[in-house]
């Protein structure tokens, strides 16, 4: 097909059709009715109708279509970067976190601080690590420069307190020693294998 049809120019030859609008409204008054009509129409009740029917469902009939979190929720794409999680080593429940301090280094937000400290080996080790979540963006940097993939992010999205420290929690954001065998693994460098559970030997050695 040509261009030909586009380029007529010549509108007096389309078929047209005219439209039987109300005038419009040039006095108060008129305005002012226009307005009563308007407000007083069927499509109004109409509306109203359906947000009752909806109401007394929901209240009387038990067939509310809301979430009722939080005993309820919603799920949560896999990749949605939540609430910060501290893995531990799966041979003796130690957390993971070397203290190498890149997390605290390439926090965009200033929110993470750690602190260490040798011990009586002369081994190093985590004494502070806090993650101040009122600044935090959740931009994934820390989880992402991980060496050990000591820090990962959850599905935990509650950050709600009436306190400012409970934003930097250690014990929250670590792993429960009960639920060691649930700690979901992540791949990439300085993962456990697959068969990790078959390798692993218990060992008398304090990580």
């Amino acid at each position: 097909m040509g261009l030909e049809k586009f380029r007529d120019r010549n509108v007096g030859t389309q078929n047209y059709v005219n439209l039987d609008l109300p005038r419009t409204p040039t006095t108060g008054w008129d305005k002012f009715k226009q307005v009563v009509s308007r407000t007083l129409s069927g499509e109004l009740f109409v509306g109203l109708g359906v947000t009752m029917r909806i109401m007394v469902q929901s209240l009387v009939g038990g067939q509310s279509h809301a979430t009722q979190y939080p005993f309820e929720k919603l799920p949560i794409s896999p990749r949605y970067r939540a609430i910060h999680e501290m893995l531990r080593l799966l041979e003796s429940g130690h957390y993971r976190c070397i203290g190498c301090g890149l997390c605290e280094k390439i926090c965009p937000a200033n929110c993470i601080t750690m602190d260490t400290a040798y011990d009586a080996n002369q081994r190093k080790e985590v004494t502070e690590y806090t993650i101040n979540f009122g600044r935090c963006i959740f931009c994934g940097y820390c989880a992402e420069v991980c060496p050990e993939l000591a820090i990962v992010h959850g599905q935990r999205i509650e950050t709600a307190s009436e306190q400012r420290a409970s934003f930097s929690l250690f014990d929250d954001m670590l792993t429960p020693i009960d639920n060691l065998n649930l700690q979901q693994e992540f791949q990439g460098f300085g993962a456990v294998t697959p068969n990790a559970d078959k390798n692993i030997k218990k060992t008398p050695l304090a990580y």
